[in-house]
């Protein structure tokens, strides 16, 4: 088993009929049977020699989730091309340089969508040949001489069957536990993505060690709703997927996620922070709807499941009573909730991406849900630490995954090795050599400890970001932000402080939530900028903050870090601005620059400020929204006592 290939055909001989791929159409899920997912990669395979690829040629796969795109990634690999995905959200500028920097031949699309974005940048991809696409519909008048529809492609493959078996056999034979799997770019946040070449080794070894860690079964189920392009959703749904035989479910489309999640209910299951801070906002928002009997009952039960559902779940000692409460609490709050958001079956959950605000954590660990947290990178192939259960805890990230070795550099940088480390930046030697030595240790970027008592590794933030306030106390801004975004009225925050005698605060408002609040109180708005400077929401911001810094102050290291002013932004953060990444990491150098005049009247005591900001939208145009900002105080916790003096 030294290929995804030759996985896929161990499981179409072992447990053919098992269901391999679901995908929700027009209401309906339709199956594959791993034979069939067999059967239709050998066919697809085959069109792609019939079109000319060799092997070492990087294939770009860009659509939604969808079996015949994960299908199409194991088709490049059996005839030795390398798979590129790429974010679907992308814009054509963003594709342009990943095309262009891989020199990709093909180009596997899922809709006129992508076919345009590609076709509009063709002109700068001087290696581009041919694009194959699922979905015709819009397509019919193109120039199809290097245009393709998908199911023809199977279909000449499936008639040139006898003439390329042999060679399609000759090269999927030929695979080797070093040559590459897949090239997933980073998302970029300090520069330009980078190309990570990962192996057959890296991939098969990271999800056979994680998989027999959680204990992952053919019968387990998935839901696959994550950028294709994310190595998390790579390592899950076909890394994992392809070792163990479990089943990789597609919803229709993002508007029918939530339903597809309920009808599908996983029993195992991956989201970052924001999917999770999401729906605790939807939570809120609909007991705030609520009846007063019904919101009585879920605080009483919430409260109680607070305080021991995480014992109950870690099989602690829990007395008899408290059990029964909780067993009413579940049949009553819990069990509907969780049937609800679609986690009924639930067995192993996770979260990673980005650090998760421990109360958020907490509220998901209390209902009975197996929440853990996983640290990882693109370059590690995800893995790097996990949390075994029954130590599962909101302020680590675990132990070393299986086979991962971690030490800490001086200056507290996390190092890690393992045979999951990737193989090289492609085209890009000088930044390997940066990030890997020549002993296998791969610089992480981010500051931590471990725990001496425990041997969990703590994350205190990216190593670039952490820094010193200007008497010299730690500045850890995303250990603000994280508990700043547990409340259902903050999407994001961006703090600053670095060199700084205080910190200040950017705020997005979550425009579900805060305008679910203004329709409930009868406030009349006509934009996200109108509602974000509304006196009201200020102030509810503000209370926010403040009861943050009460809790900051509490942290004797980082008590330095609380929100002396901030303001509330006249738009949201947006991925086609460059504020945030394709995977919604915020760029805080390139927001710092952006918005300097914003966070230079924070400090120089300005009660508002006017300010003008260009913006993309969703057509491409460009355009400009002015505003004129208030800024607001907050209040802070004196550090007195022990902490004053340390």
């Amino acid at each position: 088993m030294r290929s995804i290939p030759a996985l896929l055909l161990r499981n179409a001989a072992q447990f053919g009929d098992a269901p391999a791929y679901r995908e929700k159409e027009f209401g309906i899920w339709q199956c594959w049977s791993w034979k069939r997912t067999a059967d239709e990669v050998e066919a697809l395979a085959l069109g792609l020699l019939n079109l000319g690829v060799n092997p070492g040629d990087h294939i770009a796969i860009i659509g939604r989730n969808r079996p015949s795109l994960y299908y199409s990634m194991v088709a490049a690999q059996s005839v030795g091309a390398i798979p590129v995905p790429l974010y679907q959200d992308a814009v054509a500028e963003e594709m342009v340089y990943v095309l262009a920097h891989c020199g990709a031949r093909f180009v596997i699309a899922s809709d006129q969508e992508q076919v345009d974005k590609v076709i509009e940048i063709q002109d700068d991809l001087h290696q581009f040949e041919h694009m194959i696409y699922l979905d015709p519909r819009g397509l019919r008048k193109y120039d199809h001489s290097h245009l393709h529809q998908f199911s023809h492609i199977l279909d000449q493959g499936r008639a040139a069957r006898d003439e390329f078996l042999p060679e399609l056999e000759r090269r999927r034979s030929a695979l080797t536990y070093d040559d590459t799997c897949v090239m997933l770019y980073t998302s970029g946040t300090t520069g330009k993505p980078k190309g990570v070449v990962l192996s057959n080794r890296n991939i098969i070894e990271s999800a056979r060690a994680a998989s027999e860690f959680d204990k992952l079964k053919r019968t387990d189920e998935v839901l696959a709703y994550l950028p294709m392009a994310w190595v998390g959703d790579f390592i899950f749904s076909i890394g994992q997927s392809y070792w163990t035989g479990f089943c990789v479910n597609c919803p229709e489309s993002a508007d029918t996620l939530l339903t597809d999640l309920r009808e599908i209910a996983p029993t195992y299951y991956f989201a970052p922070p924001r999917v999770f801070e999401t729906q605790l906002t939807q939570i809120t928002i609909r007991m705030e709807d609520a009846s007063p009997l019904k919101q009585r009952m879920f605080r009483h039960f919430m409260a109680h499941a607070r305080k021991v559902g995480p014992k109950i779940l870690d099989g602690k000692s829990v007395g008899l009573l408290d059990r029964l409460k909780y067993a009413l609490g579940e049949l009553l709050v819990y069990g509907p909730l969780k049937n609800a958001m679609g986690f009924s079956r639930v067995r192993v959950g996770y979260t990673a991406g980005e650090a998760i605000g421990p109360e958020i954590f907490d509220f998901y660990r209390s209902l009975g849900i197996n929440l853990k947290q996983l640290y990882g990178q693109t370059e590690a192939s995800v893995f790097i630490t996990v949390q075994p259960d029954g130590e599962v805890r909101s302020d680590t990230v675990g132990v070393p995954a299986p086979g991962v070795e971690i030490r800490i550099a001086e200056n507290g940088e996390v190092y890690y090795r393992s045979p999951g480390v990737f193989v090289e930046y492609y085209k890009n030697p000088e930044s390997t050599a940066d990030t890997k030595d020549a002993e296998g240790w791969v610089a992480t970027g981010d500051a931590g400890f471990i725990e001496e008592s425990t041997g969990h590794l703590r994350i205190i933030d990216r190593a670039k970001d952490v820094g010193q306030m200007a008497d010299g106390s730690m500045f850890a801004p995303k250990y603000v932000e994280n508990k700043l975004k547990f409340y259902p009225n903050i999407l994001e925050a961006v703090v600053f402080g670095a060199g700084r005698d205080r910190c200040v605060a950017f705020i997005n408002i979550d425009l579900t939530a805060v305008g679910n609040w203004a329709e409930r109180n009868n406030i009349a708005y006509a934009s996200y900028q109108e509602l974000a400077q509304h006196p009201q929401v200020l102030e509810t911001i503000k209370r926010h903050i403040e009861e943050v810094n009460a809790s900051v102050a509490q942290d004797e290291i980082l008590s330095g870090c609380q929100v002396h002013r901030f303001l509330v932004l006249h738009k949201e953060l947006d991925a086609d601005d460059g504020e945030m990444t394709r995977t919604r990491k915020v760029r805080r150098k390139v927001i710092g620059e952006k918005f300097h005049d914003l966070v230079d009247a924070l400090y120089d005591g300005s009660d508002s400020v006017y300010t003008e900001t260009e913006v993309t939208y969703e057509d491409g145009r460009k355009g400009k929204i002015k505003a004129t900002l208030k800024i607001l105080d907050a209040k802070v916790v004196p550090v007195t006592g022990r902490m004053a003096a340390e």
